[in-house]
């Protein structure tokens, strides 16, 4: 059990940062794709949605190769920071930025269309700028959207195994999380901690999303 909290610990600060950071990025794109008509939209929503097809492996592998530290981007991380962004915390929040995009993007994107033109055209007749209308309009209709987009994101960064071993590995107290933990229990037909490790994962998650649906229940959904 001491082998594994470091790997709780691990994790949960993982899916944390990745759902904040996440939300700062996913925010703006998502908000951008549910306003646009740009001809681009279809092809940025395909890039967007592609970590929900393509296996994980693929994408851990390609972005070993550009985290690496002969690659440009992975040479430069090394020159400012004096560690490798591959077999590194940080190369997982890279990796899990990009895993769970989706997951963040597409229920935000739903919940800023569900708000609508109407709103948006009667706040601007009466003088709001864009970012009041977004704060004091968009924010407050689209709660159920930043509620599911968050939890979603944190889940599934929990979660992650393929994309995580391939540009984290497993070195304990660095980039073992609770998926690779439970792998390592399994391969060493250690039964016992795996089956504590997987109903934990499993009762967390249930809670979790049983929360979620609570609350979207508490805010229904604003058609515009």
């Amino acid at each position: 059990m001491t082998e594994t909290l470091p790997a709780i610990g691990l994790t949960v600060r993982l899916a944390f940062v990745t759902t904040i950071m996440l939300f700062a990025l996913g925010t703006p794109l998502a908000w951008w794709l549910a306003t646009t008509r740009n001809r681009v939209k279809p092809f940025i929503e395909a890039v967007t949605a592609l970590p929900l097809v393509l296996p994980p492996t693929v994408i851990g592998f390609y972005l070993l190769v550009l985290l690496n530290p002969q690659s440009p981007v992975g040479a430069f991380w090394v020159q400012i920071t004096g560690d490798t962004l591959a077999f590194s915390f940080s190369g997982l929040v890279v990796a899990s930025l990009i895993y769970s995009l989706p997951f963040m993007v597409q229920p935000l994107q739903t919940a800023f269309e569900r708000v609508g033109r109407d709103h948006m055209e009667a706040a601007a007749s009466l003088g709001a700028g864009r970012l009041d209308m977004f704060v004091s309009i968009v924010l407050p209709l689209s709660v159920r959207g930043f509620v599911t987009a968050g939890v979603l994101t944190f889940i599934h960064t929990v979660g992650e195994f393929g994309v995580v071993l391939m540009v984290g590995g497993n070195i304990p107290g660095r980039t073992r999380t609770l998926s690779i933990a439970l792998f390592d229990h399994v391969e060493t037909l250690h039964y016992d901690e795996a089956h504590v490790l997987a109903a934990g994962l499993v009762g967390v998650s249930f809670a979790v999303l049983a929360v979620v649906f609570l609350i979207n229940r508490r805010y229904p959904v604003h058609a515009g």
